[in-house]
């Protein structure tokens, strides 16, 4: 499967059970990105999507087990480790701030190899970086 996961400067995703911040830039790329597949989220993230009429979203609380080799999971809550061995790539979009964060991408990303990186302009943050990691 393929993660999808955003985060701050130092990989911080959550800051008391609520994310780092959130882009509608970010949230319309990942919906091009993904349109040719299946993008599971759970309903807490579906609500940075529900206004954009995707509909090859699944919902449901337990994506990480249900997604198929080449789908795509966007993750904000979920621990990555325990199904890290059937993950094939992920997609990081990095904000280009320090956020004060109590989660972090659970994943050692050094493990990784950076595909490819690439920057554009979000709609709340004049610098957003997509990087791509595959192993």
């Amino acid at each position: 499967m393929k993660v999808i996961v955003c985060c701050e400067n130092s990989n911080g995703v959550l800051f008391n059970n609520r994310r780092v911040s959130q882009d509608r830039v970010v949230s319309e790329r990942i919906i091009e990105l993904t349109k040719s597949s299946k993008l599971w989220m759970d309903n807490y993230s579906y609500s940075l999507f529900k206004e954009l009429n995707a509909p090859n979203i699944n919902l449901t609380e337990n994506i990480l087990s249900e997604a198929a080799d080449s789908e795509y999971c966007f993750v904000e809550k979920q621990a990555l480790v325990p199904y890290e061995k059937w993950i094939s790539e992920i997609f990081v979009f990095r904000w280009d701030r320090d956020y004060p964060f109590d989660k972090e991408i659970d994943v050692d990303l050094s493990d990784w190899k950076l595909k490819c990186s690439e920057e554009f302009r979000g709609n709340s943050h004049e610098k957003i970086t997509m990087e791509v990691y595959e192993r």
